[in-house]
């Protein structure tokens, strides 16, 4: 054979490189001869087969996943197998990670704000927000500086010296008490700082101060702190100050110090406490201190972002002395925001875990098709899946069973990294493989945004004044209907739900703001306002803002509610205050601001009586008995009115535009009569020779007769010889243009003599 050759020592060598897709078998006879040249007995036959080249890692990786909002769960490797290349393996451990650090706080959440988020998740109403926007009601985290939130929420900066928020005794005392629950935001570091490259962490070893509270309860005080050393997290409770040693409860979490964003809940029900990290349990490692610990002092007060004491000063030259509230502690470096206070019983585990846990996460498809030895392991906020086992058939069907999960209606769009990274432990650890590891990233598409349309509300709105004036003003939205839509399919199953294949708009959407707002001026609080039912707002868990520019209503709820609270919204006006017109703006929103909906413009007019108006003249008052209610239906078109009234009423547009033609006409007759007494005047004056001509002319017919050839004198006496027969048909008038004497122009009233004459 060509392929093969026999060389001194007698091993087969193959000649040419060989190729399984060319020939997976190659078979021959070998002879062997001795030294005599005396041949072998029989002839040995060797086959060789040829096996296909074999790289150990893994087959059928894709690097780019893309993930539609509404599919519910998709598998991430439906084609992916480990190739071992009949190496003998006896564990095999694979780590599969996603990276959502960068998408909100930690992962993909809940859009909408934490009023909102509490009150969906059935949490019990009652909390003190410690950290609320600057205000002037709220001035004292005016000190504090801010970093923008891609969910809308406030971040505060802490510099663990001198930022340092210092709550009024007015908010302390509203969570006094050994019952409370105390939730809040945490990320250490600064904005700008990255998570350590390596796991030994801890490398913090001063202990900073997140909040440090002393309360009056009914007949004592009591203390506690929360505070980070390192990657440990510790409560420091003093029931009582004055007589109770403290007790320090101690947690030992990487969270701490990943510098990631983590919420924490902590639920005090002494001497029992619990605390949750992003929804989860953690048990703490009960520590009683019997050091020497100086009491706190019995004086009610709350920090945030470090801890205080009072320091007593003697005066040398007086002797009196005096105290000093300082900050004692290392202050608190990094960012909080949501830091709340809700005093009484806790909340249950389904409602924390509601309100902080992520929607979005790795998860394993069904557990019941996992093979024996395998073992499946998902960290609590679920960014990261563990898969081990010793059978690699049974470890590839579950690799492939490995699912990207997001519970969001509207997922936060964008790239989330992967990794898998694969330990393989073979028998012969001299020989056992080495893969590497594998980096891709899944592209959460952009959700189809949430058509939201008000409508059912005119542009137009004409009542008359009076309703306007009255107790209960008058309803601007009475038919509103609000109506939401969304144009692709969504996975039932995944969502738990039955029917078709598109979501309910009735229990899918939830609004979470509407803002009646008027156009132009602000409202005027002496002559008019907005008035809503508070109680049923207050009912249905709604906030709102109402100003004289604006009115808000915040809360997610869903789209009835709003329709029911949006129409019982009413304007009311002061005795004597209706204008002619007045213009309102309304517009909705859902996932905080996310969405919004069309704006809708409506136009208020007020109708007067013509009775009430103030008439300029006479001739207005006269002309009301022309008026008929058949032309009052003409000129409102196009307006929404209530049933006839007996009294005769029009807009005010239409009120204005009668008064004007009125006036118009008034104005007319008035110069008018000026005219044809002036005319009269100057036909007098004519006629008793003391002027020539008159500068006026009749509106009768005309016919001129110029006879340049007549002379002055002639013309004269003619003029006085005809004046007793002519003063009824005749007048002579200088031209306006005459510049001789011997041209002028005869003007004659015909409809007498139709011939003309001369003189």
């Amino acid at each position: 054979t060509r392929w093969y050759t026999v060389v001194v020592c007698g091993n087969i060598k193959n000649t040419e490189p060989l190729d399984s897709k060319r020939q997976r078998v190659h078979s021959f006879w070998v002879t062997a001869f001795d030294c005599g040249k005396n041949r072998a007995q029989a002839d040995a036959q060797v086959i060789v087969t040829v096996k296909p080249s074999c790289k150990p890692g893994w087959i059928g990786w894709t690097k780019r996943t893309e993930y539609t909002p509404g599919s519910g769960s998709i598998p991430l490797f439906p084609n992916l197998h480990l190739e071992a290349c009949e190496e003998t393996v006896w564990n095999i451990q694979a780590t599969v990670e996603l990276q959502t650090g960068h998408i909100g706080k930690g992962c993909d959440r809940d859009s909408y704000s934490d009023r909102s988020v509490r009150r969906l998740c059935g949490a019990v109403r009652g909390e003190v927000d410690l950290l609320p926007p600057p205000s002037p009601a709220t001035n004292w985290t005016a000190v504090l500086p801010t970093l923008p939130s891609s969910d809308s929420s406030l971040v505060f900066s802490f510099n663990g010296s001198t930022h340092v928020a210092v709550v009024p005794d007015s908010v302390a005392s509203a969570v006094s008490g050994d019952h409370f629950t105390l939730q809040l935001w945490m990320r250490r570091g600064g904005a700008s700082t990255q998570p350590p490259a390596n796991q030994a962490r801890g490398t913090r070893k001063e202990e900073e101060t997140i909040i440090c509270s002393t309360v009056k309860n009914d007949d004592s005080y009591s203390h506690y702190s929360l505070s980070v050393h390192g990657c440990r997290l510790s409560l420091f409770y003093w029931p009582d100050v004055s007589a109770a040693r403290p007790v320090k409860f101690l947690w030992k979490l990487e969270q701490v110090c990943d510098s990631e964003w983590h919420h924490l809940s902590l639920s005090v029900q002494f001497p029992s406490v619990t605390l949750y990290v992003d929804g989860v349990t953690s048990d703490p490692a009960l520590i009683h201190d019997n050091g020497a610990i100086p009491n706190p002092a019995p004086h009610q007060r709350l920090v945030i972002g470090a801890c205080w004491g009072n320091l007593t000063i003697k005066s040398k030259e007086t002797g009196k002395v005096h105290t000093r509230t300082i900050f004692l502690s290392i202050g608190y470096k990094g960012l909080l925001s949501g830091v709340t206070v809700r005093p009484g019983n806790v909340e249950p585990h389904s409602v924390v875990e509601c309100l902080y846990a992520c929607r979005e996460g790795l998860d394993f498809g069904d557990l019941e098709t996992l093979g024996s030895g395998m073992k499946v392991h998902v960290n609590p906020s679920q960014s990261v899946l563990v898969l081990e086992g010793d059978d690699i058939e049974s470890f590839n069907r579950a690799v492939q069973q490995v699912t990207y999960r997001n519970s969001l209606r509207f997922a936060t769009p964008g790239v989330r990294p992967l990794k898998l990274t694969t330990s393989l432990r073979c028998f012969s650890e001299e020989s056992c493989l080495s893969l590497r590891q594998l980096e891709g990233y899944l592209v959460v598409l952009q959700p189809d945004a949430p058509q939201i349309s008000l409508s059912g509300v005119g542009p137009h709105l004409a009542r008359p004044a009076a309703e306007f004036e009255g107790p209960q003003g008058v309803p601007l939205f009475p038919e509103l209907r609000i109506v939401c839509s969304l144009s692709h399919a969504v996975n039932t199953a995944a969502q738990g739900m039955e029917g078709g294949a598109l979501m309910s708009d009735a229990v899918a959407h939830t609004l979470d703001g509407c803002e009646v707002q008027p156009l132009g001026e602000e409202l005027n609080q002496e002559r008019e306002e907005l008035l809503i039912d508070m109680e049923a707002l207050k009912e249905r868990g709604l906030d709102i803002i109402n100003t004289t520019a604006y009115i808000a209503i915040t809360g997610a709820e869903s789209i009835s509610v709003y329709e029911d609270v949006l129409r019982s919204i009413r304007y009311r006006l002061a005795k004597g205050s209706a204008r002619f017109e007045r213009r309102f703006r309304l517009s909705c929103s859902e996932m905080n601001g996310r969405y919004t909906s069309n704006e809708l413009t409506l136009e208020v007019n007020f109708l007067h009586s013509l009775d009430s108006l103030y008439h300029p003249s006479h001739l207005l008052a006269s002309q009301q008995q022309f008026l008929h209610p058949s032309h009052h239906t003409g000129e409102l078109s196009g307006h929404t009115l209530p049933n006839p009234h007996r009294n005769s009423v029009v807009p005010g547009a239409a009120t204005v535009i009668i008064m004007v033609c009125v006036g118009f006409l008034v104005v007319m007759v008035i110069l008018g009569v000026f005219r044809i007494r002036s005319i009269h005047r100057r036909g007098e004056g004519a006629r008793g020779g003391s002027k020539e001509g008159s500068n006026q002319w009749d509106d009768s017919a005309l016919t001129i007769i110029v006879n340049p050839m007549e002379t002055y004198e002639n013309r004269m006496g003619i003029a006085t010889d005809m004046e007793g027969e002519c003063d009824d048909e005749e007048e002579v008038v200088d031209s306006p243009d005459d510049t001789s004497d011997d041209q002028r122009i005869i003007i004659k009233k015909e409809g007498r003599d139709s011939a003309p004459r001369r003189y």
